[in-house]
């Protein structure tokens, strides 16, 4: 497969696996209990009880490549529909590259010309710097027959696709599709450009195909009629011809009331072969029409309506505009607040496309939060439990992205839509991102994680498993806090660095007895982390258990 070179690529090509892990820190929650501010503008201290992210919706200010890597613990292969608006690179926008790349070169090259516009003639080489390793880790968190949506302009469509097909791999392209996001005519442009890409990608179409019912558009459900007092229920008439000749679905049909005979149309065929159009004679699904005189038809059910859904196109011209995007942001926040943000249609329709009532969506790009109210609206709207999570760097990210997502909450009285006016409901937490977890300042105690973040980092670098956003604790005395089918997974911890360098925080033969006799009962193994030991190797591989160190120093430290 040919693949894309740009500069670059090499020092960036595993730059993904070097971002330190950053836990993620709750502020605020909103609405939030009386006791709490509802200003996100410094951390509150919430009880301890409740200082977790627990299962709600997220709202993220900080650096996306960075809150990616955050994310991985908790959510890896569980994101079910992933939508991305990046930077369209049209030369105007003037958007910074800050990641940290650990190449001298590289950060020289940056340097010279910083931030990218349209006088930076490296502004593409830039831009995929910037994409490849965000890409990389949204691969990682995406579900195996999730879906990616990136809207994305021409100025970088055919390298997005180049980049897409090296990462998430060709065969797993699923289609560009095509918004009409402006009816406007620019008179002063040689072509007046009215549409918007939508690339879409998942992680294995073959297990997406599979399922192929659930990436189906909700049914139209209008039209549905029951005349004939049919026990199945309300339907609708098809037409029961075909695109295309095929000589066996190309037979006589006779009307019984009036004995008129009917052949397709030239150039079509009957949908059928004759077998099956017997069986569906046979069970009253053929009418000809609403008098019993028009051509044959077959009966749709609106329960196969429901089930089926539509098959979706790649021309979308029926999700709202860019205009129409601005003016909801207007009504929301006021005039003028964020430019050329998406329509909630557009996300509306990506969201059922890809996800279920109970699906994780993420947009990583989440500018004015118009993903966030499509979730709320739709969980209005059909009683579902979808959770976003939204990801913002710029500073508005709390008086845009989350006060928005506030008050479609809450309720906006001067909306023209009833449901918004009163209210969508919901709650979300307020997110910044803490100190990277790092052996140093984990050595000298100028940085040490709570368990819960501890556990999931250590369980998702060791073993790649995504704890699901439950909040770890030790469940006995030994540390218990993950099990799987197979492993125990254990860890002796406080952030306390007095207590570390204690007994206490040493792995010793009290604990191995009991974790050895656990595994017995249960026929696991058991991985342990802790700072030291005081048996062999040897020893706990006979118990079957294997032990894990954390830094040796720390125990060590005076």
């Amino acid at each position: 497969m040919p693949t894309l070179d740009f500069k670059g690529k090499q020092h960036i090509y595993a730059h993904h696996l070097t971002v330190p892990y950053r836990p993620l820190v709750p502020e605020s929650t909103t609405p939030p209990p009386p006791r709490y501010n509802i200003s996100n503008k410094t951390p509150i201290d919430l009880p301890s009880d409740e200082n977790s992210l627990g299962d709600d919706n997220l709202i993220i200010h900080g650096d996306n490549l960075h809150a990616l890597k955050a994310l991985l613990p908790r959510y890896a292969g569980r994101i079910k529909c992933i939508y991305i608006d990046p930077p369209y690179n049209t030369g105007n926008e003037g958007w910074v590259y800050n990641d940290n790349a650990n190449s001298p070169l590289m950060r020289e090259w940056l340097g010279q010309n910083n931030p990218v516009d349209g006088e930076d003639l490296e502004r593409h080489d830039k831009w995929l710097c910037m994409m490849w390793p965000r890409l990389h880790l949204l691969k990682e968190l995406l579900a195996e027959d999730g879906v990616i949506f990136i809207s994305i302009d021409d100025n970088e469509q055919h390298h997005l696709r180049m980049i897409m097909d090296e990462i998430f791999g060709e065969e797993n392209f699923i289609a560009d599709f095509v918004w009409n996001s402006t009816k406007s005519i620019t008179n002063t442009a040689l072509v007046s450009v009215s549409h918007t890409h939508n690339i879409a990608y998942t992680n294995r179409i073959d297990i997406l195909k599979k399922n192929r019912d659930n990436f189906k558009l909700p049914a139209l459900l209008t039209g549905f009629d029951n005349p004939d007092n049919d026990p199945r229920g309300p339907w609708k008439a098809d037409p029961f011809e075909a695109g295309g000749e095929r000589p066996n679905q190309m037979y006589p049909i006779t009307n019984p009331d009036t004995g008129e005979t009917f052949y397709p149309k030239k150039g079509n065929c009957w949908k059928n072969d004759l077998v099956k159009f017997k069986e569906l004679i046979k069970d009253s699904r053929i009418v000809f029409g609403k008098g019993g005189k028009g051509r044959p038809q077959r009966k749709r059910f609106l329960w196969e309506a429901q089930e089926r859904g539509l098959t979706p196109n790649t021309w979308w011209e029926d999700v709202g505009t860019t205009a129409k995007g601005t003016t909801s942001v207007n009504e929301i926040l006021g005039q003028g607040v964020f430019q050329n943000p998406k329509p909630i249609e557009l996300l509306h329709r990506i969201i059922q496309l890809t996800s279920g009532k109970d699906s994780i969506i993420l947009d990583s790009f989440a500018g004015s939060g118009t993903t966030a109210h499509a979730v709320l609206a739709l969980n209005k709207e059909d009683g579902g439990n979808r959770k976003f999570i939204m990801v913002e760097c710029e500073d508005y990210a709390d008086t845009i992205t989350a006060e928005r997502v506030r008050r479609v909450i809450k309720g906006v009285p001067e909306a023209r839509d009833q449901s918004l006016r009163e209210g969508l409901g919901g709650s979300f937490t307020y997110c910044t991102l803490g100190s990277p977890i790092d052996i140093e300042e984990m050595l000298t105690g100028t940085s040490l994680p709570a368990f819960s973040e501890l556990a999931a980092y250590l369980i998702h670098t060791a073993s790649g498993i995504s704890t699901d956003n439950r909040d770890l604790t030790a469940q006995n005395e030994d540390g218990l806090f993950f099990s799987n089918n197979t492993t125990d997974y254990y860890l002796l911890y406080e952030p306390n660095l007095d207590w570390l360098r204690s007994n206490e925080a040493m792995f010793s033969e009290a604990h191995a007895s009991r974790i050895s006799s656990n595994n017995q009962t249960t026929g696991r193994r058991a991985i342990v982390f802790a700072a030291g030991k005081y048996m062999g190797q040897r020893n706990l591989t006979d118990l079957n258990i294997t032990f894990c160190q954390l830094p040796y120093d720390m125990h060590l430290t005076e």
